[in-house]
């Protein structure tokens, strides 16, 4: 139950992340002595989609939207950061991010590939364009 209200949460304020916590008490009688026991347990959920770290690794803790969506078939424009590492099959060799004067987040993701290096461009966590050896 606790879980279906903190996921109606987490849905209902779109791009935002929510901690839920809670503390349980537990008594427990054995050879005439009462014990208590208390546990607690954290919870947090994101439903802003996964997007890569400096070193180059997903961020995201259990997110509601973007992981769970299929991988899409080819690198094209609009994928998310993290679709790119997963089509390429490897880390990047690396990642710049930085923020745009709109207050975007932008980042570059370099690929040095045996025939010369690939620039990856998102904005928002979306491919924007893509730089390969020989273009201009």
């Amino acid at each position: 139950m606790r879980l279906s209200v903190l996921l109606l949460c987490a849905a209902t304020l779109g791009g935002c992340s929510v901690d839920m916590g809670g503390f349980s008490f537990t008594s427990d009688s054995r050879d005439g002595r009462t014990t208590t026991t208390t546990s607690s347990l954290v919870a947090r959920a994101s439903t802003q989609e996964a997007s890569l770290t400096p070193e180059g690794e997903c961020s995201a803790d259990v997110s509601l939207d973007p992981s769970t969506r299929p991988l899409p078939p080819s690198i094209a424009e609009g994928i998310t950061e993290c679709e790119l590492v997963k089509l390429k099959g490897s880390r990047p060799t690396d990642v710049l991010i930085g923020e745009s004067g709109k207050g975007q987040r932008e980042t570059q993701v370099l690929y040095a590939e045996p025939g010369g290096r690939e620039i990856y461009m998102f904005t928002d966590n979306r491919l924007s364009r893509i730089v390969k050896p020989g273009q201009g």
